[in-house]
């Protein structure tokens, strides 16, 4: 297991810490629901250094880049951000990531820990353009400053106007003192935010002014454990739970970041997808009584059949209900319809929902 840049600040806050994606990983400090709703109510820091980052250059480097993607970062200009996947060639996501354009001719693409290599092997193989690659993950520090009193707490460690940024936009600038920090707004929370991206040699400075500037404000460090329910909430795709290597972004509620005016890794497969219809759709649950859903748990239907399974469940801190996600047969895949959970052989109700979850 690889150490985080911060990981003695973490131990010194009595985190839990825990192995994740070849990392230790604070999952925990006070708790899950006290730092869940601390985000939601004030804000909160997450250390997620063990995200991976990629520098692709080089004039051919957006070629590469819609070649391997499924949304069209040609509509990209620089200081903005895109959500997207990478489709294998088997119908499937061989992961979900972040790009930034930097200019025309450098991104930066943040991909899940536990793909590193992975994607790398992936965008290697198809860089058939000769754009320039390099991995800058080892190096690499990422702050997730997330509340709807981030941007308060944080204006004092920059000039950037942090209150009238963007959804998915970034800026290159000063903060906490270092020179050239990455500050973008693509939160994975749903109350608003910031992620910075510092060099490893500077995380510990910046955490201490960060710590310090939200002190004021009720800051709190935030572990994995409670990034999850936060993003479970908003109903946000995690990989290797609600997304992977044999579920397709049009099954997955993904056909939003899915052009087809362009060509790229199993188009052609995917336009058919859609156009006929997936057989399968990811859906969204709450349970009608007490119960907590867990990945792995079978969906069932009144008759007591399978129907299809959990892929995301918890219970929501803020709803205090609960909440999950899950693939079911598209033909009974429908707002307001009644299902049921199967937890510990009892098969407790639940009704199909839209989302987000938390409506803020």
């Amino acid at each position: 297991m690889k150490d985080v840049a911060l990981i003695e600040r973490h131990k010194s806050l009595d985190a839990k810490i825990v192995p994740f994606a070849g990392y230790n990983m604070p999952v925990s400090y006070e708790g899950v629901n006290i730092e869940h709703q601390n985000v939601r109510e004030k804000l909160g820091v997450f250390d997620v250094s063990h995200m991976g980052e990629f520098l692709i250059s080089g004039e051919n480097a957006l070629e590469l880049i819609q070649k391997i993607t499924s949304n069209d970062a040609s509509k990209l200009v620089d200081g903005k951000a895109q959500y997207t996947c990478m489709p294998n060639e088997n119908g499937g996501i061989v992961d979900d990531l972040i790009i930034y354009r930097m200019n025309s001719e450098k991104y930066l693409l943040v991909v899940n820990a536990s793909n590193i290599e992975k994607d790398w092997n992936w965008i290697s193989e198809h860089n058939t353009m000769d754009a320039t690659m390099k991995d800058i993950s080892d190096g690499m520090s990422l702050l997730a400053i997330q509340g709807p009193k981030a941007a308060e707490a944080m204006q004092s460690l920059t000039e950037v106007d942090l209150s009238n940024m963007k959804f998915y936009t970034f800026q290159l600038a000063d903060f906490a003192g270092v020179e050239k920090v990455i500050i973008s707004a693509t939160g994975y929370t749903g109350s608003g935010g910031f992620e910075i991206y510092i060099k490893n040699e500077d995380a510990e400075r910046v955490w201490d002014r960060i710590m310090k500037a939200g002190a004021d404000y009720g800051i709190k460090p935030i572990g994995l454990a409670a990034r999850d329910t936060l993003r479970l909430e908003m109903g946000y795709c995690l990989y290797g739970n609600d997304i992977d290597e044999t579920t397709s972004p049009i099954e997955a509620g993904l056909g939003w970041i899915t052009k087809f005016n362009k060509d790229f890794v199993n188009s052609e497969a995917l336009k058919k997808e859609k156009e006929k219809g997936p057989k399968r759709k990811l859906i969204a649950f709450e349970l009608d009584e007490r119960g907590i859903p867990r990945q792995g748990y079978d969906i069932v239907d009144n008759n007591g059949t399978v129907i299809g399974e959990v892929t995301s469940g918890t219970m929501s801190p803020s709803l205090e209900k609960g909440i999950g996600l899950g693939y079911i047969s598209a033909e009974v895949a429908e707002i307001g319809a009644k299902l049921h959970i199967r937890i510990r052989k009892k098969d407790v109700p639940a009704t199909q929902v839209k989302l987000p979850f938390y409506k803020g």
